[in-house]
């Protein structure tokens, strides 16, 4: 059987050394802000417009740039992962369902959250630190991994 793929962009965002999740019900998991692609973007466009959305900042992606490119070809930012992930399972084990995940770092100035109507309520997100990351029970290996890698690509992209 077929099984339908979408392109998704997800962020780590980073504030003060700590990363925002949410518990997301449909998926029974915690993640970061993220979302679909759509047809008129590119993933780091995605990236950032979810950011906005989910939590009502402007984030600062940690996305480098090549400069390879031609007449006809250009460089983008360079998601710092690029996941496989299985959503829906058919019955008989199968994968009906996956995201092809362009995956992000990104800083932000504030923790004043201030979604988008019809968006996760701002008290449903989490300001988590390396330790509690670390000691989180409900966290995927991924999400804790990626999370802990975004605050410290974060502090050590800040000036000193």
């Amino acid at each position: 059987m077929e099984c339908t793929r979408h392109f998704v962009a997800t962020v780590y965002v980073v504030h003060d050394g700590a990363t925002a999740l949410h518990h997301h019900d449909r998926l029974d998991m915690w993640l970061p802000p993220g979302g679909h692609v759509d047809r008129d973007e590119l993933p780091h466009e995605a990236a950032v417009r979810e950011v906005r959305e989910e939590l009502g900042l402007d984030v600062d992606l940690v996305a480098p740039e090549e400069d390879l490119g031609s007449r006809v070809a250009r460089s983008i930012p360079k998601p710092q992962h690029f996941l496989l992930e299985d959503i829906d399972e058919r019955p008989d084990g199968s994968v009906a369902h996956q995201h092809v995940d362009f995956v992000y770092y990104g800083a932000v100035d504030s923790r004043d959250l201030d979604p988008d109507d019809g968006e996760q309520p701002a008290g449903d997100w989490e300001w988590l630190a390396p330790a509690e990351l670390r000691r989180h029970g409900g966290l995927a290996a991924d999400v804790r991994e990626a999370g802990q890698r975004a605050i410290e690509a974060i502090a050590d992209d800040q000036p000193h």
